[in-house]
């Protein structure tokens, strides 16, 4: 009997359990979600669906790609947190998990970011190696919060397909909706995102969505129903920083979800830009996992967006066209 998996053809004996295929190739049920024939099989139907001739089977888990550790972290005066879906989280920094050069840096990094959320890939299982490390291995979403994303995908319907397996491997029903438009830039493909948006609320999910530094795009996304608005600050990945503050912060003044600045912070003044703007938070990558020591930018990129908040919160002075002296000029000598 010929079967496709992940792509790759394999004989096997005959009629076979997907709870026997899962056992014949090593991989824990509990860490991974399988696709037959483009269709989810649940979890708990393993032990009666049975693999025929000629089915594809797509078998997927988490990957470093784009956390959050359940640790105390001091809030800023006057703050209460970050509230997404009416869930509460006291870091207003959310980190992705890719680029790193092992997960274990990814989990030094992540704990020195201070952050309660992060932002995962779906890929397929590496069958061959059953034995390779798995993300759920160094970050535990018993203490992190997972947000499966859709990255890499570039149809709404590669983005509905990816995110429903990713409900199905654990559950998760918040998540980061991505659709870009093409590779040089990695822009949002709007048209697609909004399709894909519609479709995922209206099955339930919680949907965080990166969008362009449009006003009017992030107002419609919200009034779907959208729980977060993520504007980009540069091209993913760029480093480039906020490129279009007038817009982030026009989009802030009129949303009443949250917004967070998604793409392109490259160091930690970036950051606090951003935080400064109003953002409720920054969601970064690129900038802490190729910096020249990830964990220590990670520490900045902590302390960037706690102080962007405060700065924030306590109200900057006016800027002016001259100079004002600090100190009064009556009663000079």
């Amino acid at each position: 009997m010929n079967v496709t998996i992940n792509g790759e053809n394999r004989d096997l004996s005959g009629p076979i359990s997907v709870t026997d295929l899962l056992s014949t190739l090593g991989l824990d049920p509990a860490k991974i979600a399988l696709e037959r024939n483009l269709e989810i099989v649940p979890r708990s139907t393993y032990a009666d669906v049975m693999i025929g001739e000629g089915d594809r089977l797509e078998i997927v888990h988490f990957i470093g790609g784009g956390n959050g550790l359940a640790q105390a972290v001091e809030t800023v005066d006057d703050d209460d947190g970050l509230v997404i879906a009416g869930r509460h989280f006291k870091s207003r920094l959310i980190v992705g998990t890719g680029k790193y050069k092992d997960y274990d840096e990814n989990r030094r990094a992540a704990e020195a970011a201070g952050a309660e959320i992060v932002t995962v890939a779906v890929r397929r299982v590496n069958v061959t190696d059953p034995d390779q490390p798995m993300l759920i291995d160094y970050l535990d979403p018993k203490k992190y919060t997972y947000l499966p994303n859709t990255a890499g995908c570039f149809t709404a319907d590669d983005a509905l397909r990816t995110l429903r397996l990713a409900r199905e491997s654990g559950g998760w029903d918040l998540v980061k909706l991505e659709v870009l438009g093409d590779q040089k830039t990695l822009y949002p493909n709007m048209p697609e995102t909004l399709h894909a948006a519609e479709v995922l609320l209206g099955e339930g999910f919680e949907v965080m969505v990166y969008c362009n530094d449009d006003p009017i795009a992030a107002k419609r996304l919200e009034e779907m129903g959208c729980c977060a608005i993520m504007p980009l600050a540069a091209p993913i990945g760029s480093g480039l920083g906020v490129q279009n503050p007038v817009n982030i912060r026009l989009i802030v003044e009129q949303a009443n979800v949250p917004v967070l600045v998604d793409a392109g912070v490259g160091t930690a003044s970036d950051a606090t830009v951003a935080m400064e703007l109003g953002c409720d938070g920054v969601l970064m990558n690129t900038a802490i996992a190729e910096a020249k020591d990830p964990i220590r930018m990670a520490k900045a990129m902590k302390l960037a967006v706690e102080s962007g908040r405060l700065a924030y919160l306590a109200g900057r002075m006016p800027k002016k066209l001259y100079a004002d002296p600090s100190s009064p000029l009556g009663g000079l000598i």
